[in-house]
């Protein structure tokens, strides 16, 4: 197995494809040399067998003509046959011209002598045809050249010459230069195998370098470097690939840094932030929509936005398909209990290119106080037109009949003309305090600090109204505690607050009631003031609203006492403005208590 890896690596192909074409060059320039070889060989071969044959025809013409009748012909053509034309592995005979061999240079073959030689190079060289060459096999299984020549003399052919030889040194030699030739190809295949190794490992050390350090990229690992090996283009794709990863690594530092910015951004946001896909499934939501919806800390991958924010099914459907890109105000009733608030829920659909609506981002805003401020805004505006409408009809009202001829009625005109005043005082006071609260809404009221008295404040305050007690036989009682002497105050504005809570206690204790003002100095050093009386008290349900302007609890008993609903209110802010606070407890037909503490030493405002 590890060799079948190791071969379907690059190293391996190279090696394999350079060995192969050596082997392919040395295979064709082999077969083209060998083959070349081998006919040259044999060409020379048969050219020299013919040459000798040739010149044997030449010696021996005179003899087969039989011109000089001294000599032996067989004697003379056997001494040239021995002598001159002596070759190892070769046979020649001489023939006559009948085809009958007359010698022949092998001692072996003398039976031959005197029997005709049938073969058909003879034949075609008795014939006078000079071109006479064949390859035979014997019977000894040896590979021999046959060359028959004939003998002219005086245009006559009087014999021919044949030669046998045989090839086997000449295909010894080719053997030889074979084995010369294989030998030199497995010795270039060795070279070039181990060239092949070093020269793939020069190829791929880089690109296994390249490799592991890729891998250690995907892995997260951008300070390691590829080492360079040269400048070729495997050195400047190490340098590339350097780049690369330097380039990658800032563009995710970057990334992971957005990526933190943005999850800071999301986490810390005051609005709740629900991101879907496509089908409306949740899959990111952070802390504060969690804190909204009170699924804080649950798992909610996969779940789906609909019925986490309690829409209809049709609503989801239209949400999923990206349908909706408004926003709705939906009343939310936390989990563990609590009172419902207002959320605004405003939908975004996420567009991508070529792709299309891939998801939804839901902003998630706590509008409970928005909504209760602009109902308390509405509620203002209907209280005031309510408030200046009731006596500017009863001042038209009187004034019509005025015209109308009341004004010569001595006893009615007085009584109207009153109503008149009283009415129209009614508006002074309602103007008086809703200037009085937009001064303090604006800080346009500065405070005129100075040294007051507490006790001498509070005495001044029964003052005011004793008259007003005596006629109801209500008590006052002042409760001073130890501690208590003076304050930085503005005193107007106490005064205003004292005479205000009084006023209110006045208005609803009945006769021989009791009204105790209070003065003490609480734990963290604060100047505490109380008005406390014995009156009807308020219910449960109106105490939260109490401050509220234009307020009341019985309207209709409170505006034919005279009250503008604006008291408690304008009381409050002075109270802020002073840096303290004021709350209230009531008791229904028990009493009403109200305290407001105040900073010793206020900072900021006019020191008089």
């Amino acid at each position: 197995m590890k060799w079948l890896s190791f071969f379907r690596t690059i190293q391996a192909k190279v090696i394999i494809i350079y060995v192969l074409l050596i082997l392919i060059a040395m295979q064709l320039i082999g077969v083209y040399f060998v083959s070349a070889m081998k006919n040259s060989l044999i060409s020379n071969f048969t050219t020299d067998l013919q040459e000798r044959a040739e010149l044997m025809s030449v010696l021996a013409a005179k003899t087969l003509a039989g011109t000089d009748p001294d000599e032996d012909p067989v004697e003379n053509l056997q001494v040239m046959v021995n002598n001159l034309f002596n070759l190892d592995g070769a046979e020649i005979q001489v023939l006559d011209a009948t085809g009958k061999v007359l010698t022949t240079s092998v001692s072996s073959h003398a039976d031959y002598v005197n029997t005709k030689n049938t073969q058909t190079v003879v034949s075609r060289a008795l014939q006078g045809i000079s071109d006479n060459e064949e390859n035979i096999i014997d019977a000894d299984g040896i590979r021999k050249k046959v060359v028959a020549k004939p003998v002219i003399h005086n245009g006559k052919n009087v014999g021919a010459i044949y030669i046998a030889a045989s090839m086997s040194e000449l295909y010894e030699t080719m053997q030889w230069i074979n084995n010369i030739f294989i030998s030199g190809i497995l010795l270039a295949l060795g070279l070039t195998a181990v060239l092949g190794v070093i020269l793939s490992h020069t190829i791929t050390h880089p690109i296994k370098e390249l490799t592991r350090h890729a891998r250690a990229v995907a892995e997260g690992r951008f300070t390691e470097k590829t080492p360079v090996f040269g400048s070729d283009e495997i050195g400047q794709l190490s340098q590339t690939f350097n780049y690369m990863t330097s380039r990658l690594r800032e563009a995710l530092a970057q990334n992971e840094e957005e990526k933190e910015k943005l999850a800071s951004i999301l986490t810390n946001m005051s609005d709740g932030v629900i991101a879907t896909d496509e089908a409306g499934r949740v899959i990111l939501m952070n802390r504060r929509a969690g804190q909204m919806l009170g699924v804080e800390g649950e798992e909610l991958a996969g779940r789906d936005i609909g019925s986490l924010l309690g829409l209809e099914d049709p609503e989801a459907e239209l949400l999923a398909r990206g349908g909706v890109s408004d926003f709705k105000l939906l009343e939310i009733t936390p989990r563990e209990g609590g009172q419902p608030f207002m959320m605004r829920v405003t939908f975004t659909p996420i567009h991508r290119r070529e792709i299309g609506i891939t998801g939804t981002i839901a902003v998630l805003q706590d509008v409970t106080e928005q909504e209760k401020l602009e109902a308390s805004r509405r509620e203002f505006v209907a209280n005031v037109s309510h408030e200046l409408r009731t006596p500017l009809t009863t001042i038209k009202s009187y004034t019509e009949a005025l015209e109308d001829g009341a004004l010569d009625d001595k006893q009615m005109a007085p009584r109207f003309v009153s109503v008149i005043q009283n009415e129209t005082g009614r508006m002074i006071r309602l103007v008086t305090d809703l200037l009085h609260l937009s001064r303090l809404d604006s800080k346009e009221a500065a405070l005129r600090l100075q040294q007051v008295d507490i006790v001498e404040m509070l005495e001044d305050v029964e003052d005011r109204f004793s008259f007003q007690m005596q006629q109801k036989g209500v008590r006052t009682v002042i409760d001073i505690k130890p501690g208590v002497s003076t304050a930085m105050l503005d005193r107007d504005g106490i005064d205003q607050v004292l005479d205000n809570l009084i006023s209110n206690a006045l208005k609803y204790t009945p006769d021989g009631g009791t009204i105790t003002m209070e003065a003490a100095i609480t734990d963290n050093s604060m100047l505490s003031l109380s008005v406390a009386d014995t009156g009807i008290g308020i219910p449960k349900k109106d105490l939260d609203r109490i401050f509220e302007r234009f307020y009341r609890v019985d309207k209709a008993r409170t505006r034919n006492m005279g009250g503008t609903g604006l008291g408690l209110s304008i009381a409050r802010e002075i109270v802020r403005n002073h840096g303290g606070t004021i709350s209230l407890q009531s008791e229904l037909e028990k009493g009403t208590k109200v305290t407001f503490t105040l900073p010793l030493h206020v900072e900021g405002g006019e020191t008089t």
